[in-house]
């Protein structure tokens, strides 16, 4: 089976019970893929129809002090706080339905075993999207997806990967696995052919170890000979808890192997976590996306979805949901740590005309139904199939 028999918007009954929605996430002004991702999810759904307007969000503090003027934060919950978890328990067991976005690092210690603990209290009904499957997980992380899927009414991924990966080396019912793709912004007016100036190819996103930005580096040896030569722009902050551990060390070995190649000149590093508005500009402004990323477990990636979104054709490493989504033809996929392979998919795309504009078609083709509002109407679809049933879980 594909998931819950979820009923399209239209077919429901005009008043049909719509159910009050309560979001466990980190959020703004947090900067994490994980805050915007629900911060863009929130928005959408407080436009839907299917749902009660009174969202709710507990936002997970993970020693952010900084207070979110988000009026629809309800309150904030310290996971590895035993009080704060049953404090946000009890408000989100007011609440008809309860989604939770999960990722290992954000539920405090020993892999975010405290989710357990917080679902284990809830007596809603309970949806959970994984945002990331690990494909060799360990002993630890396998038993809190396995016991997430046995407590959660409904399971979410992003991905056909993910599905495959659950199916194949998880516990969770087939039955209740449904897959909802990674919202993307509309990109309205963007150029669908190269600019005519000096090609510009992009990474954006947090910064630190394992986003493979060095393989990037180490591909522009490979394209001095191009003219104009291409700028390769990486966009994006240090990641904060790799800040912490150790500081602006992976930034400084960047930039340090820039120099040792002697591709400074081809090399712009933009330290800032960028709102959607200068965010927007900046992807637009790009011929190619690189994700050269060192990671063969990433079965969702936001910045994948969103650089197709904005019609940009991509160079990615294998991953999962790169594989999924560049198969087609909207970009190049290369192994894993190859410079030389990360060079050759450049080189195509930036001298060969007609195949970088059916990479730009494939692109938008891909994204046709991604808008943050259709993304939006299928979790309120789950929402109200779920809500069908109104009799309490017994927690």
């Amino acid at each position: 089976m594909s998931g819950p028999n979820i009923r399209p918007l239209e077919h429901r009954p005009a008043l049909e019970f719509r159910p009050s929605l309560a979001l466990v996430s980190t959020y703004i002004p947090t900067k994490c893929g994980l805050a915007t991702f629900t911060h863009a999810l929130v928005n959408a759904l407080a436009a839907s129809r299917a749902i009660a307007p009174d969202i709710g969000v507990i936002r997970i503090n993970n020693g952010d002090d900084e207070n979110s003027s988000d009026d629809r934060v309800v309150a904030s919950m310290d996971p590895n706080c035993p009080r704060s978890l049953g404090d946000a328990a009890a408000k989100l067991n007011t609440y008809d339905v309860v989604i939770i976005q999960h990722e290992f690092g954000i539920f405090g210690r020993d892999d975010g075993q405290a989710v357990i603990a917080l679902l284990e209290q809830l007596n809603r009904h309970i949806v959970v999207t994984l945002h990331t499957v690990p494909v060799s997980p360990t002993i630890r992380q396998k038993h809190i997806l396995n016991r997430i899927g046995g407590l959660a009414d409904a399971v979410i991924v992003m991905s056909n990967a993910a599905r495959r990966l659950l199916d194949r080396s998880y516990t969770i019912s087939p039955d209740k696995l449904t897959v909802v793709p990674h919202g993307a912004h509309c990109y309205v007016g963007r150029d669908r052919g190269r600019t005519d100036g000096r090609p510009v190819i992009l990474t954006w996103g947090l910064v630190g170890p394992g986003k493979g930005i060095e393989w990037g580096i180490e591909a522009l040896v490979q394209l001095r000979d191009i003219d104009p030569q291409p700028l390769y722009r990486v966009v994006g902050q240090t990641h904060p808890n790799v800040l912490r551990r150790e500081g602006e060390r992976y930034r400084d070995s960047l930039i340090a192997l820039a120099e040792h190649y002697d591709v400074t000149n081809m090399l712009e590093m933009c330290a800032e976590y960028l709102d959607h508005q200068r965010l927007e500009r900046v992807v637009g402004s790009a011929d190619i996306v690189l994700l050269p990323y060192d990671s063969r477990d990433q079965t969702t990636s936001g910045v994948l979805i969103e650089a197709l979104a904005a019609g940009k054709p991509v160079v990615a490493t294998r991953f999962p949901h790169a594989s999924d989504l560049l198969s087609s033809g909207a970009g190049r996929l290369v192994p894993h740590q190859d410079a030389t392979a990360i060079a050759d998919a450049l080189r195509t795309l930036l001298c060969e005309p007609a195949l970088y504009a059916a990479a730009v078609d494939q692109a938008h083709s891909l994204v046709k139904n991604l808008s943050w509002a259709s993304v939006a109407e299928r979790y309120a679809d789950l929402a109200a199939t779920l809500s069908v049933d109104r009799t309490p879980r017994v927690a």
